[in-house]
């Protein structure tokens, strides 16, 4: 399209401020509304991969990403005793690098100001209260009582987007695996200069991540029932005991984590939204659309790619409509493997039965994977 966009992005995390960047180096304006008091990025760290990392490159923040993280080539696959059973080399994206792993605070403000510099404005504290789209256009009224017209919507507004919610009810929510994720930072161990996994046939699996020359997180994903937290007075405790059976590098760091301060608990859920991810000119992506279990630990990179690509589909395209179109043709298939390959990852990993459609996905696995990722998005 030859004619500016004005696009308002409902949620400021890492694929709402990619697409916003993306938007404005197209010339389109952009503005984010963030529930959010500040970009204080939840979580502990997270793992950029070669086609995150292209994606970064493409918006000018890659050197950024890469001088704030710590970049790595290699996986090693151990046993819960921690003997190396393989070491896989990680494939690269177009001259991006392998892999890196980066605090989310850091990514927060490497993206952050990407975006100011890119001279979009993030309303904090602000979310949708209204919106009606007439078929040229979206009125859309803010918590803050100000209201304006867009050419598009677009909800990079996590797995529980209220935006999903106004365009289909509860019709698509959450589903929990039955799995949770738990992390903590902990100091770098000389020997982990790439992602660590160690896991057996059980309920348990631990990987260690590096995400500076000083720091890592230790991971762990674990069977849990529904309604299970942890007790914010013993939840190192708590870990501890759900690691007792690993040892190696997992139980080095593991020694290191004497206060339940700092410890990261999340449940493992997805959601599929088998129905389009847009209705007219309101949209939904990342999370909101086809949330993943962390298994490829694509969930982020997912997010990025469906940015830059529907940034990219509205420059190529002569309409809206045909670009949204396009957008998704392009999109769904890949973040659907994903997700199908991530949810069965999990499965083995932790030795849960899988389907025969999980067993033909596995036949790819993690290595296969990779190669698959890198390869144009």
């Amino acid at each position: 399209m030859t004619t500016p966009l004005r696009v308002l992005v409902h949620g400021g995390g890492i694929g709402g401020l990619t697409l916003a960047v993306a938007l404005a180096r197209s010339g389109h304006t952009a503005e984010v509304v963030e529930l959010r008091d500040e970009l204080d990025a939840l979580g502990v760290g997270i793992i950029q991969p070669s086609n995150a990392l292209h994606v970064m490159r493409e918006i000018g923040v890659l050197d950024a990403c890469v001088a704030a993280g710590f970049p790595w080539e290699v996986l090693t696959i151990c046993d819960p005793a921690g003997t190396t059973l393989a070491k896989i080399p990680q494939p690269r994206m177009d001259g991006a690098p392998a892999s890196s792993g980066i605090p989310r605070p850091a990514l927060a403000k490497v993206l952050g100001d990407a975006t100011a510099a890119a001279g979009v404005p993030i309303r904090f504290g602000t979310t949708i209260s209204e919106l009606s789209d007439d078929g040229s256009g979206v009125e859309v009224t803010l918590s803050d009582g100000s209201s304006a017209r867009w050419d598009l919507v677009v909800g990079f507004d996590g797995i529980g987007s209220p935006l999903r919610t106004r365009l289909y009810g509860d019709r698509f929510t959450p589903e929990y695996t039955g799995f949770a994720n738990w992390r903590v930072t902990v100091p770098r161990l000389p020997e982990v200069q790439g992602v660590v996994v160690s896991a057996g046939r059980t309920s348990t699996k631990a990987l260690l991540t590096p995400i500076t020359d000083e720091l890592m997180y230790l991971a762990a994903v674990t069977a849990e029932e529904p309604d299970f937290r942890p007790d914010p007075a013993r939840a190192h405790e708590q870990l501890a005991e759900r690691l007792a059976a690993f040892g190696g590098p997992v139980a080095e760091a593991l020694a290191t984590v004497t206060t339940a301060e700092g410890v990261v608990y999340s449940r493992i859920s997805q959601v599929t939204v088998d129905a389009p991810w847009h209705v007219g000119r309101v949209v939904i992506a990342g999370d909101a659309a086809h949330a993943s279990t962390p298994n490829l630990a694509q969930g982020a990179a997912m997010a990025v790619e469906d940015a830059l690509v529907l940034a990219r589909s509205l420059d190529t395209e002569d309409d809206v409509t045909a670009a949204l179109a396009a957008w998704e043709d392009r999109r769904r298939p890949r973040a659907m493997f994903v997700q199908n390959l991530s949810r069965a990852l999990l499965k083995e990993e932790t030795g849960s039965a899988t389907t025969p459609e999980e067993d033909e996905l596995l036949k790819v696995g993690m290595p296969g994977a990779a190669h698959v990722l890198v390869k144009p998005y």
